[in-house]
């Protein structure tokens, strides 16, 4: 096997656009599913996160579709003869980019549909005609239905991430979707690891493929430093801080179980001075396509998301990955800490454990056949330094509280020591007082009750007829209508 792009019999415009990319040494599974890819044989391809799955089908790809290569502005000229299909908009919309910057050079047209967009404008491009179309499979369905899109002449199918499509519940989508498709086709499945579920859909749709793993199922890269914290929940914040600070880590992914953490993790976060990004479901599609950009750029700091960034995405040189609560599912670690330690590059994965998670953990350890040290990190030095804003808070707080008690006994020290004649000296000043107030509560004699002005009124005696003087008696008026005997 070669193991140099420039040893590939590839078209001079791939050839090229490889060559701008700065694609020298072929990863191991680009060298191995390459040349299959190009004799046209069904693969069904198994490789650790991050080493370059997507380069491994789309190259061949667009080698063997230059043949259907034309200048020609009809539709008609222009069917799609490749649909790649992927669990998560991101990742299609990465895919998308790099399959455009590999066509670079070439006439073949690509688009990307996925959900979460207005339909229209993927319609208008759609009616346009491309040769190589990629979706997530729900969008795919809506355009399907709509009749935007005709798939009865694909020669290529690729399932990328197929694991976490059957794990979304994509199982019915897919099956809707190949049923449109040619039975006469090369099919192409990656994932990063191989489940029994995995193995029965591959043998449902491929033809005799070619099976290759270039590492064992569910390994985490070598390169990838695994760490396991103590953590109470509490804690978790102020450790994921000291790590940062110790390890002078400027970017780094939070992967949280819950939309809910994520959003107020990511705000606590922003308060303490991070620039910090949340990544969740329940963002609208440009709000995480912007979140995405800000963070390759540089303009974001932490990068707070779901399991919905786990799976694929390519962002280079992300130093740290920490794992604020521990994945539910085993295998979602290893997509997690995929996202660190690219394509041979070193990297840090930091995993946060409460004493409810050590069932987790041991699934973990079950999973990449690994024994795990679960240590405790020492909070109370970093506190000390002043690195965690919580610590610094409790620092000015516990300070205020020690400041006033010494502030009270110096006073009182003060007095005690001052000499006498300074003490005796300050008297308060004295207030004039109302002798009034001073008498003691007098409770009235009869005689004083008697006399008082209001019972001696007149108006106040009662009447003869024994009604009170203060009630006005009723004013006589003349009826108008006798009553009835």
């Amino acid at each position: 096997m070669t193991d140099s792009f420039s040893n590939l019999s590839l078209a001079e415009p791939l050839a090229r656009a490889v060559a701008e990319m700065g694609y020298e040494s072929m990863t191991p599974i680009q060298a191995q599913a390459i040349p299959v890819v190009l004799t046209g044989k069904d693969v069904m391809g198994a490789a650790q996160t991050g080493t370059g799955k997507t380069a491994a089908f789309s190259l061949p790809l667009l080698q063997r579709l230059l043949k259907h290569e034309n200048t020609s502005t009809s539709p008609a000229r222009h069917p799609v003869r490749a649909l790649v299909l992927l669990p998560t908009r991101e990742l299609a919309d990465q895919v998308a980019q790099q399959i455009k910057l590999y066509a670079k050079y070439t006439q073949m047209r690509s688009a990307v549909v996925f959900g979460g967009m207005d339909m229209k404008p993927q319609t208008l491009e759609l009616k346009k005609g491309v040769e190589i179309l990629v979706a997530t499979p729900g969008r795919l369905l809506d355009h399907i239905e709509a009749k935007n899109a005709v798939l009865n002449q694909v020669e290529y199918v690729v399932l990328d991430e197929a694991d976490r499509m059957l794990d979304i519940g994509f199982l019915p989508d897919l099956q809707r979707i190949l049923s449109f498709l040619p039975k006469q086709r090369t099919t192409l499945l990656f994932s990063a690891t191989f489940s029994p579920e995995i193995k029965r859909l591959a043998g449902s749709y491929l033809q005799d493929p070619i099976t290759i793993e270039v590492a064992r199922p569910n390994e985490t890269a070598s390169t990838v430093e695994q760490r396991f914290y103590s953590a109470q929940d509490d804690d978790k914040r102020r450790v994921v801080k000291a790590v940062l600070n110790q390890r002078g880590i400027k970017q780094a992914f939070i992967f949280v179980n819950s939309k809910l953490g994520c959003g107020r993790l990511a705000r606590s976060l922003e308060r303490e001075g991070l620039v910090t990004a949340a990544l969740h479901g329940d963002k609208t599609q440009d709000e995480r396509l912007k979140a995405l950009e800000a963070f390759k750029k540089g303009e974001v700091d932490l990068l707070v998301c779901t399991d919905v960034a786990a799976r694929g995405l390519d962002i280079k040189d992300v130093p740290a990955v920490f794992n604020f609560d521990v994945p539910f599912n085993a295998e979602d670690y290893v997509h997690r800490i995929g996202r660190t330690g690219r394509a041979g590059a070193s990297g840090l994965a930091v995993t946060l454990v409460s004493p409810s998670d050590m069932r987790l953990v041991a699934d973990i350890e079950k999973l990449i056949k690994t024994k795990l040290q679960v240590e405790s990190y020492p909070l109370e030095e970093d506190r000390s330094r002043g690195n965690l804003g919580e610590g610094r808070l409790e620092e000015r707080s516990e300070g205020r509280r020690e400041d006033r008690r010494p502030e009270r006994g110096f006073e009182r020290r003060r007095d005690e020591d001052a000499p006498r004649d300074r003490r005796s000296s300050f008297r308060p000043p004295q207030v004039s007082r109302d002798p009034f107030f001073e008498k003691p509560y007098e409770t009235p004699s009869m005689a004083q009750a008697a006399a008082a002005s209001w019972e001696a009124s007149p108006k106040a005696t009662a009447s003869r007829s024994g009604i009170s003087a203060n009630i006005k008696p009723k004013r006589k008026v003349a009826a108008l209508f006798k009553s009835g005997e």
